[in-house]
């Protein structure tokens, strides 16, 4: 008797761990995905997608970050800086592009992670999205509050700091009102539409365009080839500000100045965030971001020229370079055209951050992975009210309260997560077995391993299937070790690789074979037909791999502070998963045509609550599917019966995962009829 409930107890911790991985790698299908209906407005053209993307990818950069680079890390050089960087922004832009083609929803990298790789994956990506929403809009409006602070001559500032101080460490010198009610205001023309807020944005970021095409075109009359190759004798204090010439800090410099420039390109995804809005989003998408991408590069690149070839690059103001530029060649008046655009940038800038952000919530919320009340949408103006209402005002307050210099980092790893995962997920998708798709969406599926060496390279067949997706998973996580493993050899051994050591050459030798030889192995391996796609993403798996080896090795430059407080906000978000989210997803509609597949039987056979249930409903797991399947499986052995009737049990009463719902009811049901011949029949 005590042996059979101990098998009993083994069995039901068994299931009920199989249960709770199956519900962290439950995946939504792309088809449900794009059979839902929208309540948002379907109103954006591609027009206005590209000016979307534009407004928040070409910010404070364009105004601040040429300057600080150019002076102190790169020199002239900044020009090959930003095209590096344009270079790799378009890595992860043009898988963005596919699933954007793909799966059209609001959500951007955390619909697509949903439907790759899984909920747990897609909950950190969206929980992430967010910080760096809240953080970089918030960033964004201290910035433009700070801008006319300046403009008025810290009028603002000096008032607040005298009669309002706030001495608290980590907190703003000063209650910033001014970022708090811009912040308000524009999330308040967000909730009245998406229309009116789009045209704003349009009309914003054409003359923000037109500011940039002004500095280029006065710039041009004012260029010297000189200042590109000034020499060391004529640079003052070399040992600040470098040996002159056009690598006044060296390739190194130049490669540093990179990693900076890298991030005047986030925001580009905002597109996809609000693809949903688009009238026709699966062409829109693609022409947007890479429209997008393709404008902001040149906006940065010229007029790093014009700059850098205006003036030596040691005389800029790191604050306000453009200004400074101008007045030093003498043309004033321009510093005042060059004003009026950098507020049109950050204004858009700010708008169009707060409109993603509300977008990313309210796909969470429409899953259940977080508060339901936030995926409400307003019938009047078809704006998510309450997520534009709630991100808004935290956001506000951030502005309002905190120094936010040392939470910027934070915006870096959520973005570069989300290009990592996002690259991921288009090579997975291009070799997964489209054969078996639903075991896919319902779990973690076994895959064999027994195939030969040779198979690597020449596969048996010429279509996926689970052998060929399996070695590309193998691989595929060996490039990404790879990448960790020569990235930290790289940042930690720097002096020793410099001094020629030869354990560390070999070190870092390893990783870089064995990430070759993963990418041709994983090259070899068949694809699944992608004709229908309105775009692709051309010579996979080399681009995304790109994508993925430069964003993790990004992410690694970053420091252990930053990585401590992102843990520490992963912590709140793993709370509100497994204490809310965990049990209110909403795969409903997934486990009733689950539970047809595995009954064969229709809609007419089931109850009222479960055939009329709808993608809005609260979902609950399709995981007690899997141990009924189990259970019949077994039915001879009374032991192993009742183990499975006590784990579904322990389901509906466990703290973690407490699934209560009519597919449970409908399962213990059946399970009684079929189980009826074999023993009595459990009240």
């Amino acid at each position: 008797m005590l042996s059979a409930k101990l098998s009993a107890l083994a069995a039901a911790l068994s299931s009920a761990v199989e249960h709770l991985v199956q519900s962290l790698t439950r995946r939504k299908s792309i088809k449900s995905s794009l059979d839902a209906e929208t309540k948002l407005d379907k109103c954006l053209s591609t027009i206005d997608l590209t000016f979307l993307g534009i407004g928040c990818t070409l910010g404070s950069g364009i105004y601040v970050v040429i300057g600080q680079v150019a002076k102190s890390i790169a020199g002239p050089s900044v020009v090959l800086s930003f095209l590096i960087a344009a270079l790799a922004s378009v890595l992860a832009g043009l898988s963005y592009a596919e699933f954007g083609s793909r799966v059209p929803r609001a959500g951007s990298a955390y619909v697509y992670s949903y439907v790759t790789v899984g909920e747990i994956w897609a909950f950190v990506i969206g929980w992430n999205l967010i910080l760096e929403y809240v953080i970089g809009s918030a960033s964004v409006a201290r910035a433009t509050s700070t801008y006319i602070d300046a403009m008025t001559h810290h009028t603002m500032s000096n008032f607040l700091t005298e009669h309002a101080p706030i001495n608290v460490p980590s907190l703003s010198p000063y209650p910033d009102f001014l970022a708090f009610g811009l912040t308000i205001l524009l999330s308040v023309i967000l909730c009245l539409g998406m229309r009116e807020s789009s045209l704003i944005n349009n009309i914003f970021t054409i003359v923000n365009l037109f500011v940039i095409g002004y500095i280029i075109i006065c710039g041009l009359f004012q260029v010297n080839a000189h200042n590109w190759s000034i020499p060391y004798e004529e640079v003052p204090h070399p040992e600040v500000n470098g040996v002159g010439g056009f690598f006044p800090f060296g390739v190194l410099g130049m490669a540093a100045g990179a990693g900076t420039c890298f991030y005047c390109f986030v925001g580009f995804d905002v597109i996809a965030t609000a693809g949903e809005e688009a009238v026709n989003p699966q062409k829109a998408i693609p022409v947007a971001i890479t429209s997008c991408l393709a404008v902001c590069a040149v906006a940065y690149i010229l007029p790093s020229i014009i700059l850098t070839l205006m003036v030596p690059y040691y005389s800029l103001d790191p604050l306000a370079p453009l200004p400074s530029a101008f007045e030093l060649v003498g043309w004033y008046v321009a510093a005042y055209v060059i004003d009026a655009g950098a507020i049109c940038s950050l204004a858009t800038c700010l708008l169009t951050s707060i409109c993603g952000m509300p977008r990313v919530v309210y796909a969470m919320a429409c899953d259940g992975l977080i508060f339901k009340f936030l995926a409400y949408v307003s019938n009047r103006f078809q704006t998510p009210v309450i997520a534009t209402m709630v991100t808004g005002t935290f956001t506000g307050l951030m502005a309002l309260l905190f120094n936010l210099r040392d939470l910027v980092d934070m915006m870096s790893i959520g973005t570069l997560l989300a290009y990592t995962l996002v690259s991921i997920c288009v090579l997975l998708l291009r070799y997964e077995d489209g054969e078996d798709e639903s075991e896919l969406a319902n779990g973690p599926s076994s895959s064999p391993f027994n195939f030969s060496p040779i198979e690597f390279f020449q596969p048996r067949n010429n279509l996926p299937n689970k052998k060929s997706f399996c070695v590309v998973k193998i691989f595929l996580l060996v490039e990404v070790v790879g990448t960790v493993w020569s990235g930290l050899v790289v940042l930690y051994l720097s002096r020793q690789l410099h001094e020629a050591v030869w354990w560390t050459i070999v070190l870092l030798i390893i990783p870089l074979l064995l990430m070759v030889f993963s990418l041709v192995v994983i090259w070899c391996q068949p694809q699944n037909d992608t004709s229908i796609l309105s775009f692709r993403v051309p010579l996979v798996p080399l681009i995304p791999l790109l994508s993925v080896i430069l964003n993790v090795y990004l992410m690694l430059n970053l420091s252990v502070a930053t990585w401590l407080r992102f843990l520490v906000w992963m912590l709140g978000g793993f709370l509100v998963y497994f204490l809310y989210g965990i049990r209110h997803n909403g795969d409903h509609i997934h486990c009733r045509d689950s539970y047809l597949e595995l009954s064969g039987s229709n809609t007419d056979s089931l109850p009222s609550n479960l055939a009329n249930s709808d993608a809005s409903s609260v979902g609950e797991s399709n995981g007690h599917l899997a141990t009924e399947k189990a259970a019949l499986q077994s039915a001879e052995d009374h032991v192993k019966v009742l183990a499975v009737c006590n784990t579904l049990e322990i389901a509906v009463q466990g703290p973690s995962i407490k699934y209560v719902t009519p597919v449970l009811t409908l399962s213990c049901h059946k399970l009684s009829q079929i189980l009826d011949p074999h023993l009595k029949r459990r009240p």
